[in-house]
C-alpha cells in the first residue's frame, strides 16, 4: 500500500489544467502532485485506517455545522498550494472568508490556498518521515494548525505556524486552539 511517484516532464507538460483533467479522467485513483510537478499516486487505505478516517471527518462535519465557521473537506479534496503542489490531506477545513472570496470555479477545481487546517491519519504503510515532510510542506504552505496522527504509537504531533512541532503521547483530547475556536477531538475514539 505504498504510494508511487511518477515523473511526466520528459514525455509532456504537466501544468495545474493537464493535473485536473489526469485527477478527472481516472476518479477511481487518488493523485497529488509534489511542488517539482511528480504525480504521486497514493494507494487505499486500509479498513481500520479508513473506518478511524471516517469517524474523525463525522466529529468534525458535526462540529462544524454548529459553528458555522468555515468548511470541512475529506481526503477526496485537493488544493493547489502556493508552491504549487497539489495535495489532499485526509481532513481539511477553511475559514468560512476565505472560502467565500474564491469563485465558482476555483471552488470546482483544486482551491488556490493552503486550508487553515488539516490532519493526516498515518495508515500502517506511512512513512514516518515522509508525512513529517509533508506536515512541514503544509506549514510552509500557510497553514496554521496541523495535526499528524499515529494510531499504531499512540502519538500525534501538533504543528502549529510559526512554531516548532509538538509531541503528545497518548493524549486523551486534541484542541481546536484559535483556528478551530470550541473544537475539540477526543481521542479514545482513535486509539
Amino acid at each position: 500500500m505504498n504510494a508511487y511517484t511518477l515523473n511526466f516532464h520528459s514525455v509532456c507538460h504537466t501544468d495545474e489544467e493537464w493535473f485536473f483533467r489526469l485527477c478527472r479522467s481516472n476518479p477511481d485513483i487518488k493523485f497529488e502532485r509534489s511542488r517539482k510537478g511528480e504525480v504521486i499516486v497514493m494507494a487505499p487505505t486500509g479498513g481500520e485506517t479508513g473506518k478511524c478516517n471516517a469517524e474523525i471527518t463525522a466529529e468534525f462535519v458535526i462540529r462544524n455545522r454548529q459553528k458555522r465557521l468555515g468548511e470541512v473537506f475529506d481526503s477526496s479534496s485537493g488544493f493547489r498550494l502556493p508552491n504549487g503542489a497539489n495535495r489532499s490531506p485526509d481532513i481539511a477545513w477553511v475559514r468560512k472568508e476565505r472560502w467565500e472570496s474564491l469563485t465558482q470555479e476555483q471552488r470546482e477545481k483544486f482551491p488556490p490556498l493552503a486550508p487553515d487546517f488539516v490532519l493526516e491519519l498515518m495508515s500502517p504503510a506511512d512513512s514516518l518521515k515522509e508525512m513529517r515532510e509533508k506536515m512541514q510542506e503544509y506549514m510552509e504552505n500557510g497553514v496554521r494548525l496541523g495535526w499528524l496522527i499515529d494510531r499504531r504509537n499512540r502519538r500525534v504531533e501538533i504543528r502549529r505556524e510559526g512554531k516548532e512541532p509538538e509531541l503528545l503521547e497518548s493524549p486523551e483530547i486534541l484542541s481546536g486552539e484559535d483556528v478551530l475556536p470550541g473544537f475539540s477531538l477526543w481521542m479514545r475514539r482513535i486509539w
